[in-house]
């Protein structure tokens, strides 16, 4: 299945800048580390954005349990400036009064 209205998907700017790529987040520096060995940093976030939104739009998604809404994960190819592909896990959500979809975290799959 795909993402549920993924053409209008969300990455907002501060899940990017103050938590995926923040080296002072609890929880974020410890990605913010992963994703600067592939080249993302606070300063290139949109570019990060860019490949999220396309995978919102186009990728196949998987529903995951939720009690707060719908949750779901969209496997993404993140290529690094070294050139290899790199499998990704990210997370959207959506809210029942909400039609459109919102980036939650991404992560290297295991």
């Amino acid at each position: 299945m795909k993402l549920p209205n993924g053409e209008i998907a969300e990455v907002p700017a501060e899940k990017l800048d103050g938590y995926l790529l923040s080296n002072r987040h609890p929880v974020g520096r410890f990605k913010a580390r992963f994703f600067r060995s592939l080249g993302y940093t606070r300063e290139n976030a949109s570019e990060l954005a860019a490949v999220f939104l396309d995978a919102a739009r186009s990728r196949e998604a998987e529903e995951v349990p939720s009690q707060y809404g719908r949750k779901f994960r969209i496997l993404v190819e993140l290529r690094g400036s070294t050139g290899n592909a790199v499998p990704i896990v990210t997370i959207w959500f959506l809210a029942a009064e909400d039609e459109r979809p919102r980036f939650v975290t991404a992560y290297p799959l295991e």
